[in-house]
């Protein structure tokens, strides 16, 4: 009992904190025919899945490595305008193969890189346990396969929640580049600050790829 307790603590935790996990996922199969994009949908958010349970051993280490969040933040920017340009394109649009395989690489990056939050609660929920952290998120993953179905749906009727989700993930990546220890230690950034940074980086995004996006279509 006390197993299960804990296992629905972690998907519970893992629910509330894979919004922008679901975010990306559905982004980056935005441009996949339907087949394909179920395929794509289930196969980067199992693939992340696994290797996350193999990074919350080593969480707790992960946010005193200076440089590593702004390293991920600035690969979660070019993640955010790269999944913008292709969701721009019609989703009927003949994509080459390796488009499936380039979804399934941005779902397993961007995954990882903003699961720092994710991986440092379900490890302290788990208390180390490797098969309470494996039983957890393999239960959440229909849960964030559902919600970035759903997702991608909603883009494909209303786009331009496509440049809404490029810009979530713009402030995601700010959120990861001011809370590094680094930053953190030299610059001690306030709330205004990330608020401003954060809003800075949303606006970029989405303007960026919206120049890209309309000279690439023109």
């Amino acid at each position: 009992m006390h197993f299960l307790l804990s296992g629905f603590k972690i998907v519970l935790i893992d629910l509330l904190l894979a919004g922008d996990n679901a975010l990306v996922i559905a982004l980056a199969v935005r441009s996949l025919p339907p087949r394909e994009r179920r395929i794509g949908i289930i196969g980067g958010a199992g693939a992340a899945v696994v290797l996350r349970v193999a990074l919350t051993a080593m969480a707790a280490r992960l946010l005193t490595i200076e440089y590593l969040q702004i390293a991920g933040g600035m690969l979660i920017l070019w993640i955010a305008l790269k999944v913008l340009i292709d969701a721009s394109t019609p989703p009927d649009a003949a994509p080459a193969p390796k488009r499936f395989w380039q979804a399934i690489w941005y779902i397993v990056v961007a995954d990882l890189t903003m699961s720092t939050d994710n991986v440092l609660a379900i490890a302290g929920a788990s208390k180390g346990n490797f098969w309470l952290i494996a039983f957890g998120l393999a239960v959440s993953i229909p849960f964030v396969v559902l919600s970035s179905t759903l997702l991608s749906k909603l883009m494909d009727r209303f786009p331009v929640l496509i440049y809404l989700g490029a810009g979530i993930l713009g402030q995601v990546a700010g959120d990861l580049i001011l809370t590094d220890a680094f930053v953190k230690r030299v610059w001690h950034p306030g709330d205004m600050v990330r608020y401003a940074v954060e809003a800075a980086l949303v606006i970029a995004v989405i303007v960026v790829g919206r120049i890209v996006c309309r000279a690439k279509a023109a």
